[in-house]
Formats: structure tokens, sequence, C-alpha cells
């Protein structure tokens, strides 16, 4: 690559993105473009849709039926690559935005972010930061402090005419400074005015402005505000805009956007400049000058303790009234905390390779401990119902009402257990104490166990986290682990399996029709074979007395899918998926204990422990993690 010629190309296109005009050469580009003095809530709202929305209908979307019944959801493509499991949320942080960008009540509403630790609230601001850092630059009034909309320059009396003209809303007045240098340097002739093209950037604070916590002993609104500059009041009168450092939070995120970090750390006092910044769309000015006008989102944030008590002072009422409260809570959809996981391990530089399941456990452990006790089912049948899974019981699916569920847990659901981070910590940890580049999961499991252990929380908490470890996660893993191994040692596990399903599907439709069946190789017309139904059908707990109807209601989904031109194949039906899964792994456990078990094996078992452990490395295992489950897999799995 030519550097030189890099640095020089870029500088070049650099200068033609530059423009200096006057408020006349302004008003030629709104002609053309009017969306470019759009307010900052309007243009927030453009660059989040811009990229695109998904609307997810429930009649098309299986999953989505599952997770959110008849609710229509929108996926919006902004968020898509870095944010999973919190659609209502981000749909109501768009809601909110399109609803001040038609200058609803929302446009003088400070966005409030709040959720437990790790839920993604600053990772969110950061996105909206970011966007704003590189959307399309804006255009100024050159030397202005505010860098406000050149467009204040027209006097009240001709805006309706202006606004006509140009087909565009003016709101707003100049700032005392651009007011001074009006009066001084331009003689009122507003015409005459500097105009510039200006960008975003969080390092040079250019519209966007960041209030962290400030020691309550020593809060100073000129963080907000700006200051006056004391070695020019000499010079000037006290309310001489000249002496006005005009470089607070919100006179540097004036069209932009301003971020409060851990709002409410901050005393009450120190806050009251969100009163009107809001409400009135203006702040003070530093000293005894005028209120300047302000035109910019403002987002804050902070965990539900500090929310709660800053809520519970009815003395804050007048800030309260003017913010709107979106709760971030954790994810609760497995699938899809498993995408923050991966997210996370693509962005560092572990090359460590993962065996399969593993991130699968660690999430599973971080959504058991998020999830509230139900009365209707234990918590991990929840977590399935949860991320859209259909659970099967004697034979058929069980009927639970999701939202029913949801309604039972309430709203602080999602809003504390195990954070993200912990669950990230104890893979990075699992990865460093890794004697080879790999790690599975069992090794996450203990990584979680021992930080569960040192983990700053109460005794019966600890308790139940451990619990979920050792008991239910690894059931779980069992369970998995079986049928993993299981699918590994049967040669062709798909095929036997669509063939055991296509078997069963003829004779069961015959069995319902009363027909006979076919026999493929003699053409004799035989009866359905009961003893044949019946070795599937007791998989799943299916009694004589029940077989007759689950035949029914087999055939009859299956016609459904027919008629919808669906596909059909072994995991069209849950309750049939299991049984015959159920089914091959109880073909092949004796052996497969022999043979994980064997430590001396004849040729045959050998070539077919071989075959097995091959067939798992195409699965995604490498040798090492292999050697170890399949051990592992020996001593836990199919004991006598």
């Amino acid at each position: 690559m030519n550097f030189k010629e890099l640095i020089e190309k870029d500088r070049e296109k650099r200068k033609g993105e530059k423009f200096q005009g006057t408020l006349m050469d302004y008003l030629e580009i709104i002609k053309k473009n009017p969306e470019i003095c759009n307010l900052a809530h309007k243009r927030m709202y453009d660059l989040i849709t811009k990229e695109g929305v998904e609307i997810l209908d429930p009649e098309e979307n299986i999953r989505v039926r599952k997770i959110y019944g008849n609710e229509t959801i929108k996926s919006y493509n902004f968020f898509n690559k870095d944010f999973f499991g919190i659609d209502k949320t981000l749909i109501k942080l768009v809601n909110y935005f399109y609803s001040a960008s038609m200058k609803g009540e929302e446009a003088r509403q400070v966005l409030y972010l709040v959720g437990p630790v790790g839920s993604g609230k600053s990772s969110i601001v950061e996105s909206l930061k970011k966007v704003v850092e590189n959307s399309e630059a804006i255009y100024s009034l050159k030397g202005c402090p505010m860098r406000e909309e050149p467009l204040h320059l027209i006097p009240k009396h001709l805006r309706k005419e202006f606004e006509k003209e140009l087909g565009v809303e003016i709101e707003g007045d100049l700032c005392p400074v651009c007011r001074y240098r009006l009066k001084e340097e331009y003689h009122g002739e507003y015409e005459k005015f500097p105009v510039e093209r200006t960008d975003f950037s969080i390092r040079s604070r250019k519209g966007i402005g960041v209030v962290p916590p400030v020691d309550p002993n020593n809060q100073d609104t000129s963080v907000l505000i700006g200051s006056v500059d004391i070695s020019k009041m000499d010079l000037y009168s006290e309310d001489d805009p000249r002496i006005f450092s005009l470089n607070g939070a919100f006179n540097v995120g004036n069209r932009g956007l301003v971020e409060f970090i851990e709002v409410f750390k901050n005393d009450v006092e120190y806050l009251h400049t969100i009163i009107t910044a809001t409400q009135e769309k203006s702040i003070p000015s530093p000293g005894k000058g005028a209120m300047i006008y302000f035109d910019g989102v403002i987002v804050a944030h902070s965990n539900e303790a500090e929310w709660n008590k800053f809520k519970s002072d009815h003395t804050n009422e007048a800030i309260l009234d003017r913010i709107v409260k979106i709760e971030v809570p954790y994810c609760l959809e497995l699938n899809e905390e498993k995408k923050i996981y991966e997210k996370i391990l693509r962005k560092s530089n572990f090359k460590t390779h993962i065996a399969p399941h593993t991130i699968d456990v660690a999430a599973m452990f971080a959504i058991l401990s998020r999830l509230t006790p139900s009365n209707k089912v234990d918590l991990l049948t929840k977590l399935k119902i949860y991320n859209g899974e259909e659970i099967v019981e004697k034979g058929t699916t069980k009927k639970i009402d999701i939202s029913e569920l949801r309604e039972e847990a309430g709203l602080g659901e999602g809003m504390s257990g195990i954070s993200t981070r912990f669950i990230i910590k104890a893979i990075d940890n699992a990865i460093s104490e890794s004697k080879c580049d790999c790690i599975n999961p069992l090794s996450v499991m203990e990584s979680m166990i021992k930080s569960v252990k040192d983990l700053d929380t109460s005794e019966d908490e600890r308790k139940k986290y451990l619990a979920f470890l050792q008991d239910n996660i690894r059931k779980e893993y069992n369970k998995i682990l079986e049928k993993e191994i299981t699918k590994a040692f049967i040669q062709s596990f798909r095929e036997q399996a669509e063939s055991l399903f296509n078997n069963y599907l003829d004779h069961a439709e015959s069995y319902v029709n009363k027909t006979k069946i076919k026999d493929k190789a003699t053409g004799e017309q035989l009866d359905p074979d009961e003893k044949f139904m019946r070795s599937i059908e007791e998989q799943i707990g299916i009694s004589d007395s029940s077989a007759k109807g689950f035949r029914s209601d087999v055939t009859s989904y299956m016609f459904y899918l027919v008629r919808k031109g669906a596909k059909i194949d072994y995991t069209s039906y849950e309750p049939l998926k299991e049984a015959i899964e159920k089914k091959l792994t109880y073909s092949v456990r004796e052996m497969s204990r022999i043979i994980t078990k064997s430590r001396v094996r004849d040729k045959e078992q050998n070539e077919k422990y071989n075959a097995m452990v091959e067939e798992m490395k195409r699965n995604g295992y490498c040798y090492e993690c292999c050697d170890v489950i399949l051990k592992y897999a020996a001593n836990n799995l199919w004991k006598d």
C-alpha cells in the first residue's frame, strides 16, 4: 500500500467536505435538502432506522410466536450485531425517539435507562454516541461555542415567511455570544454571518457531552453550563458575553447528545439544570447572562437501587416528571445469551478451542439465576419455554402459556441475577487455567463453581447458585452428552432417525385411516405394526390407552404442515422427535457403555470407537476435549 498516496487522498477528501459560506449560501442548501436542519431527536431516529427495520410477524415466525405470542416484534438492524435478547427494550427506545422526533412530549424528556450491572445500559448509550459521531456533519454558525443552527439568525417576525419558503420549522434563539457578534461585528446584517460545516467527536467534545458522577462536596454547575472567565472580568462587564466560557456538557452536547453516567449519584440540586433543558429547552448562562436555547438528546443511566432511592424522595418530583424510564433487564433467552458471549469472545485475542455446549452451560447458569421461581414449572423447564422450545410431557407437547409465566413472575424478572461480566470472567479463567488450548463444559462449570464460592453474596444465594451448577445444569448436560455420543456412535444418525420417522408415519397413518400397508419388497398388504409403533411411543411414556390419540395427533399435525407447504422431517413434531432420539439412544446404550469404558478393545470395538471419535471431531470437538468428554461419559453415563 502506498501510504503517502492514502494520506493525501484522505486529506483532499476532507478539504472537499469543508464548507464556508454565509447564511445566504446555507439557505440555498436547505432549499435542496430541508432535512439538514432537523432537530437532534429527529436526526437520532433517522440514524437508527436508516439501517433497516425487520417486522417479525408471529404468523410467519414460529419462534416469535412462541416467545411473544401474537405480538408483532420489530427488529432494528442498527442494534442487531451487538444486542441480543432485549428486543422489547430496544423497541421502547426507538419508540421514544420516534415520539420525540415528532415533537411529542418525549422531545422534552430525559431518556433514562435503568437495569442491573452488566445488562447493556452503557453499551446502548455508547452505540448512540458512536452513531452520532459517525453521522453526517451539520451546518453551524462559525465560531459559535454552541455550534448552533444558522436559522436562529432569522428574526422572529420573518420566520413564518422563511418557514413557508424553505419547508422547515425554525425553533430556537441565538446564544449570547452570537447575538453580541451579530450586533458588534456584522452590525445586524445577519445574512452576512459566516456558516461552516462541522462534524461530531467524542474525544474533541464536539456535539457529544458526558457528565460523570461528581464528588457531592465539589459539585460545580460549570461542568454542565460552562463558567465565567475570571481573567476577562477586568476587561468586560459581568453581563458581557465575551467573559463566558461555554464549555459545559450541555454547551458541548447541543445539537447532539449529553450522557449522564450513574446520574443519581449526584446531588439533586446539581441536576436542576435538567429541568429547564428538557421542559423549556434552555439552559442557564454562567454568571448573569440570559437563558440559552438547547437542542439535544439527554440520556441518563444508573442501577435500580439508585433509581429506587431517588424516586422515594417526593422532593424529586420535578425531575421524575421529566424522565422516560426504560428498563434494560438481563437477557432471558438462552440462544440470545449465547450470542452475547460469542460476540465478546470474538472481540478478544483468545485463540482457544471451545468445545460444543461450553457456551450453552455458561448461558444456562446465567439465565437460571435471573428467573423468578414459578409454581407452574421448574426453573429449567421455564428456561426452555422462554427460549421458545417445545416442552414434552407424557407424550404430548405441554401447553404452558409463556405470558402466564411472565405475569406470575412480575415486572422485576431479569433485573437481578448473575451478570454477563461474571460469566465472561469465569470463561476467561477457564481459558487461562487450561493446560491445552481448549476449554469444555466441564472446565467452565468448574470455573463457575470457583467463582460462585468467591462471590460477595448471601450464603443462601451462594447455595442456590451452586445447586444450579452441581445439580440442574450437570444433569441437563449429561442428557445432552448422552445424545451427542449416541449420534456420533451411530453412523448416519439422521438417516436412521428419518427412516424410523417415515416408517412410524406410514404405520400411524394406516392405523388411523384403518387401511393396509403395502410391503415395498414383497408387495404384500400388511396390517400396521403395533409392536413397532409401541416401541417408539413407550420411549416418552405413552400408555396403551393414549396411543390412539397420539397417532391421531401426529398424522393431523403432519397434514397441517403439508397444507402450509412446510418441510416434514423427524424433527417436525417435538414429542415424536424425542421418542425417536430416545429409541436410537436406547438401542446403542449398552454398546456405547462397553466402548467408552473398555480399556482393552478388540479390533471391531476399536474401529467403532475410532469412528465415533472422528464423528465427534467433525461435530466440533478437538482431540483433547474429545478425550476429556469421553472419559467423563465413561464415569458418569450409563451407570449400572
